[in-house]
């Protein structure tokens, strides 16, 4: 991938246009050029009659890289699908969407994708080629999509999924990271108090030449610990961080990060909860797209983001594919699937509407969660409140204590 940044792309300023598709379908759009009429050119080049072509303020950032998260993706399948719905061609569409992208990084990737289809290869198969960034769940919906002729009722779908499911991880993602940071900015702020701050108050208290309470003498204690051990804290801290980004990268270690989780009070179901939502919209993606069960389950179990999950889903596809039902294949792995979803599949098995039935079991878990985590985030607080206050305010008060009592000490 070429990551050089043409010179003049710095002089580059951003162009909305309005114009007119071979077929005479109306078309609107933006662009990176250097003049209006360089625009025009490039518009006409690519079949596209420009009928108003207006510059903006915003100027082309130089260098500018950013990463490419889902959020971008779900955007680009969105625009993806607008375009073809409006009658625009694959492969201009993929030129203007890319030509407005100010994202360097994901301009070069809608290039890439260009240009492998301008070679003849499928749009599936020029995704695929990318798994970074495209997942097995949309590259499947895709191909389903060029086959059937709907590849933009199946963008559109992905990019609603997509925007959906990264909503309710940034919410969990929220509620789990919140908490950990104000922990960790707590614990912070203790070892600079015991290693800075403690040290200097136990000078003062060695002129008392008296006995100090215990909680005083167990807080010195902790302070000559950190002096003598600093060091091998601050090593010990990275690499604990490193061994355990190292110990991600193995199935073995998820699927037991997972069920460890599962276990905790609250947290664990609401964790369980996500999944299932996960797993009844995936599926209901993949059942209204026309996906048979035994090919959408094998996408279905990847998007489930668990790996206890996802190793259950490809069991109970076997399962299926041997004829069994779905929802009697989950009752088999009711410590992971709840109830309630067990019943609303067997409820849609029954009447042949699975795929609603799973938009509906989705849509109840997803709302379960939110509330659980809106409930949390506002119960959290008081309780890290209490939190800080014992890690910081234990410290400041076993430092005054010999201070309050200094009638009975000198």
């Amino acid at each position: 991938m070429n990551t050089m940044v043409k010179e003049s792309d710095k002089k580059q300023r951003l162009f909305r246009f309005e114009g007119l598709t071979r077929e005479g379908q109306p078309v609107t759009g933006q662009r990176y050029a250097i003049s209006d009429a360089v625009a025009r050119s490039e518009l006409l080049n690519e079949g596209i009659t420009p009928l108003v072509v207006r510059a903006t303020s915003q100027k082309r950032q130089s260098g500018r890289r950013k990463s490419i998260r889902r959020a971008h993706i779900a955007y680009f399948f969105r625009q993806f699908a607008t375009m073809l719905n409006a009658g625009v061609p694959l492969v201009q569409a993929l030129h203007m969407i890319a030509a407005g992208e100010a994202n360097l990084n994901l301009r070069q990737l809608i290039r890439n994708i260009s240009a492998e289809v301008e070679a003849g290869v499928a749009l599936g198969d020029a995704l695929a080629l990318h798994p970074k960034y495209f997942d097995s769940l949309s590259i499947h919906l895709v191909k389903t999509g060029e086959r059937s002729g709907s590849l933009d009722l199946i963008l559109t779908r992905i990019a609603a999924y997509t925007e959906k499911t990264e909503r309710l991880k940034a919410k969990i993602k929220k509620a789990l990271t919140y908490p950990a940071a104000v922990v960790l900015v707590g614990l912070g702020v203790s070892a600079i108090l015991l290693y800075f701050v403690v040290p200097q108050f136990e000078q003062i208290f060695k002129s008392f030449h008296a006995a100090l309470p215990p909680f005083t003498l167990f807080v010195i204690k902790l302070s000559h610990i950190l002096e003598r051990h600093i060091l091998k804290v601050i090593a010990g801290t990275v690499a604990l961080i490193f061994l355990l980004r190292f110990l991600n990268r193995f199935r073995g270690f998820r699927r037991r990060r997972d069920l460890l989780l599962f276990r905790l009070p609250v947290l664990g179901l609401t964790l369980k909860k996500a999944a299932i939502a996960r797993f009844a919209r995936t599926l209901q993606i993949m059942f209204s797209s026309g996906v048979p069960i035994v090919e959408a389950l094998e996408s279905v179990a990847g998007a489930t983001g668990s790996v206890p999950y996802e190793d259950a889903v490809l069991e109970i596809r076997e399962q299926v594919a041997a004829g069994q039902p779905l929802a009697g294949s989950m009752e088999y792995y009711d410590k992971l699937f709840l109830p309630m979803a067990i019943q609303m599949m067997a409820v849609g098995e029954r009447a042949g509407a699975l795929d609603d039935m799973s938009g509906k079991v989705a849509d109840i878990f997803e709302a379960e969660v939110d509330d659980v985590v809106d409930n949390l985030s506002s119960l959290i607080e008081p309780l890290l409140m209490v939190v800080l206050g014992v890690l910081v305010g234990g410290l400041v008060i076993a430092m005054y204590l010999p201070i309050f009592q200094m009638g009975n000490i000198v």
